[in-house]
């Protein structure tokens, strides 16, 4: 089965490993994660698990996420999560996982939310040259021609124009796990993640290793 969790990133910093290499790191805090839901080709057409992440009060939920929970007499949580897997044997609804699921030189693919930027202008967002700066130039950060005029009379779709930046769901592949800390239920993957500090991550073994 593949191996996955739901953790929150805590930041960044630097080890050392046995050659004296600086190796940067993010420390992700994972779990412990509980099986909130198991799906089944048979009953939802496919295979999956879902976890929970993070304790909540009853009163932040609403009736029919609370009625979830009591159902299965499990404390609410905060952050549910859902991983497509090959195989759920060996799972029940209830099971806590943690840290120890992954081990030192497991490969995983992390996805979270990155960092909104807000309205960028087309240097910042899509990486263009500005032109030159002096006044009688007329023309320094502004996103260039917009195409055609009276044929087609229109801006072809695709032209990189300002927006807005950042605050999209992004995956990074083929991280490699560092250090595992049962003490602490956290990992420390090469790398860094998407997100800020405190954002919440999914971590699933690598597609592509």
């Amino acid at each position: 089965m593949e191996k996955a969790l739901i953790g929150k990133k805590v930041g960044m910093t630097q080890i050392f490993d046995n050659e004296g290499k600086v190796i940067p790191v993010t420390v992700i805090e994972v779990g412990p994660c509980t099986v909130t839901q198991i799906k089944t080709v048979e009953q939802d057409g496919y295979q999956a698990v879902q976890l929970g992440f993070g304790d909540v009060k009853e009163r932040k939920l609403t009736k029919p996420e609370l009625g979830k929970f009591t159902k299965t007499k499990l404390t609410p949580k905060k952050y549910l999560r859902e991983f497509r897997v090959d195989s759920v044997e060996g799972l029940n609804v209830g099971d806590e996982l943690k840290a120890d699921v992954f081990a030192v030189g497991d490969k995983v693919d992390i996805q979270g939310t990155s960092k909104g930027k807000g309205f960028q202008g087309v240097i910042k967002r899509h990486g263009q040259s500005r032109g030159p700066m002096g006044h009688g130039s007329m023309y320094h950060r502004r996103p260039g021609s917009m195409g055609p005029t009276s044929t087609p009379g229109r801006v072809f779709p695709g032209k990189n124009l300002p927006g807005h930046m950042g605050d999209v769901t992004v995956t990074i592949q083929n991280l490699e796990v560092i250090k595992v800390d049962l003490d602490k239920n956290a990992i420390l993957v090469k790398g860094s993640v998407p997100g800020a500090k405190g954002a919440i991550l999914k971590i699933k073994s690598s597609v592509k290793a």
